[in-house]
């Protein structure tokens, strides 16, 4: 008997199943992006791209300056070494921002941004406005923790706590939005000393408020100390007598503030009730953030290059000439305390409600 030869499913139904089976399963391993980076680890996927920094103040703000300075080091510690586009989106104390990149931004891991740390309280107490989850964001790190001050100027009628606490016009604060410290601060002032404000919201970012300050629209405004002592004109103003810094929001005065009380002396001065030392604890301990944490859009892991970033020898001899400290907090440890102020007893949700919704 003469053998057969050949393929025996030849021009049948399984070899041209077989075929299909082969195509779809090839393609769907060339499609998978594990594959494609071990099949091209010479071009990483960050090679001939752009990440953008969206930074929710205006240009010159601290956080615009911050920005701009670490992403010119921030590249070279990425794998394919992305160029960098750093984009001022401000209004509502960084919330346009903040929605922004968590809504609209495409998640393909080129969005990163630098926002307000207090943002969550609005979160919290269910503003309308808001469109983000403060725990969902991507959390890259923060360039330091700070501390809040209030300044005031000088030639405001306000010479002591009790001229705030007594006035029949109470001083003007300013500040751009709820979620900012200068709207938030005053607040927290009035509730636990019993001192009283007008703040004066609306303002698009710093260089506004500056403006406003010079103009004598407002009196006074809350906010970081490294950004007092950061960026121009507040040292040239402190040099020249036109303001004076009221109180500080530290634990323990700061070096820089060795003869400015802190609020603490001041609840003990004033003999605050524990309930209210309490709730007052709740809004600084938004501090922990710093002033200017970093968020991503998923996708976007720069969290070990930012790290790195803080090391660079250049970038610190840099800050150094600024006068700017680096005290990082990581985004891990961002993350986990996102979670945890988010996560707030009923008590204090109603209290934040009462001091922000005056």
């Amino acid at each position: 008997m003469k053998q057969r030869t050949g393929n025996p499913f030849k021009g049948s139904k399984v070899q041209a199943f077989k075929v299909f089976g082969f195509l779809v399963f090839s393609f769907l391993e060339l499609s998978n992006p594990w594959n494609l980076e071990r099949a091209s680890a010479q071009t990483p996927y960050y090679q001939g791209k752009t990440i953008r920094v969206i930074v929710g103040y205006q240009a010159g703000d601290s956080h615009d300056q911050w920005a701009r300075t670490y992403t010119r080091y921030l590249g070279k510690y990425i794998p394919g070494n992305p160029n960098f586009l750093v984009q001022n989106m401000p209004g509502a104390g960084g919330m346009i921002a903040a929605n922004y990149i968590y809504n609209i931004a495409k998640q393909d891991g080129l969005t990163m941004g630098t926002i307000g740390g207090a943002l969550y309280f609005a979160q919290l107490i269910g503003r309308s406005e808001v469109k983000y989850d403060w725990n969902k964001f991507t959390w890259i790190g923060t360039p330091e923790r700070s501390g809040f001050l209030l300044f005031m100027r000088t030639d405001a009628p306000y010479k002591t706590l009790d001229d705030i606490r007594n006035a029949s016009e109470p001083p003007r604060c300013s500040a751009t939005g709820v979620g900012s410290s200068g709207y938030d601060i005053p607040r927290v002032l009035e509730d636990t000393l019993g001192l009283r404000f007008k703040v004066i919201s609306g303002y698009p970012g710093g260089a506004d408020q500056d403006l406003a300050m010079e103009r004598g629209e407002v009196h006074c405004r809350a906010f970081t100390i490294d950004a007092f002592f950061g960026r121009e004109p507040f040292p040239t103003w402190v040099k020249k007598g036109f303001v004076r810094v009221v109180m500080q929001m530290e634990r323990k005065r700061h070096p820089k503030l060795a003869d400015v009380p802190t609020i603490w002396e001041l609840m003990d001065q004033y003999k605050v009730p524990e309930s209210k030392r309490r709730l007052a604890t709740v809004y600084l301990n938004s501090g922990l953030f710093g002033s200017r944490p970093i968020v991503s859009t998923p996708g976007l892991s720069a969290e070990q290059a930012y790290s790195k970033t803080l090391k660079d020898p250049e970038f610190l001899d840099e800050i150094a000439k600024r006068g700017w400290t680096v005290d990082p907090v990581s985004g891990e440890d961002l993350q986990a305390l996102a979670k945890e102020v988010t996560s707030q007893p009923p008590e204090v949700v109603e209290w934040l409600k009462k001091l922000l919704a005056k």
